[in-house]
């Protein structure tokens, strides 16, 4: 990547929010991967869309992230800039029944905010360790709840215009790990959140409960991308995954858990490539035995899953 790139970018914003050569594994939950050409974290919706027009300028790739929860760097890198929605966007506002929070925020503290203020509807979220932009993009959801169910707009960057933009949830064309802004070109920037009066004792209670149940089936004690692949129509990718004799299998430093077979975890030392081979070897078997393709629901960077 050509190095003046990082100098006009310096008239974007200040020269601590960019970063060359980034080691990716400090960025994901996988704790694992490659570098990336460029890092930068913009401090406000100028900043980013001063950055995306200046790359889009230059023909530069770039992947917008915010807690790496469902994303895997390849060890070969990403050679584009990774834009950051960090915690300069990490704002969390309560009014009546509304939570309007930051794409940057942490999905745990809008659900705790949710919990210290009274309100129900969050806690199938308290456990899941993206933030509010990546779970608005992928719809993110757990034990019955999902992000659809609670959003009531989304308020974006279309990169296109370099204008905000505000959709209704309906506009959002949520669908299962899938929403509008997978296809287009918007960045998140901040979501409305309707939830509902409860009893705090009630949602304290639920909250437990689903954290324990995530410490007895899930190894959250693992590096891991969360569930590695998507739910396969009329199947369960974890049974599949455990039918198939797959249970505890490993490539290297990555393995399927013992735990949860529908998990690849880091089990120690993993590398990107021991991550994604893994995950290959997983949906050949799958396919094999069963006729069932499995989907990656991690994002990854810099490789082809197909090949």
């Amino acid at each position: 990547m050509r190095s003046d790139i990082t100098e006009e970018l310096k008239s974007v914003t200040a020269e601590s929010n960019i970063r060359t050569c980034e080691d990716m594994g400090g960025h994901t939950t996988f704790r694992a991967g490659g570098c990336a050409d460029l890092f930068v974290t913009p401090q406000s919706i100028t900043e980013a869309a001063d950055i995306v027009r200046l790359l889009l300028a230059r023909n530069i790739d770039y992947t917008v992230i915010g807690n790496g929860s469902n994303l895997l760097v390849s060890d070969k890198g990403y050679r584009g800039c990774i834009i950051c929605i960090g915690s300069a966007f990490g704002n969390i506002t309560v009014r009546d029944n509304i939570i309007t929070a930051g794409a940057g925020a942490l999905l745990s503290k809008v659900a705790k905010a949710a919990y210290e203020n009274g309100l129900t509807g969050l806690e199938f979220a308290s456990g899941i360790p993206g933030t509010v932009g990546g779970a608005v993009v992928m719809n993110a959801g757990a034990y019955g709840g999902e992000m659809k169910d609670v959003i009531t707009s989304v308020t974006m960057l279309d990169t296109t215009s370099g204008e905000t933009v505000i959709f209704t949830g309906d506009d959002m064309k949520f669908g299962y790990r899938t929403s509008v802004v997978k296809n287009h070109p918007f960045i998140v920037l901040e979501a409305q959140i309707l939830l509902e009066a409860g009893s705090r004792v009630d949602i304290k209670d639920k909250m437990d409960e689903l954290t324990r149940r995530r410490k007895e089936k899930q190894p959250i004690e693992y590096p891991s991308a969360g569930s590695t692949f998507k739910r396969p129509e009329g199947y369960f990718a974890g049974k599949l995954i455990e039918d198939a004799g797959l249970k505890g299998f490993s490539v290297g430093g990555a393995a399927v858990s013992e735990k949860h077979c529908g998990f690849v975890i880091n089990a120690g030392g993993a590398t990107a490539s021991d991550i994604i081979e893994l995950i290959k070897k997983v949906r050949f078997t799958v396919n094999e035995k069963f006729g069932v393709m499995l989907e990656p629901e991690v994002v990854i960077l810099g490789e082809d899953i197909d090949k």
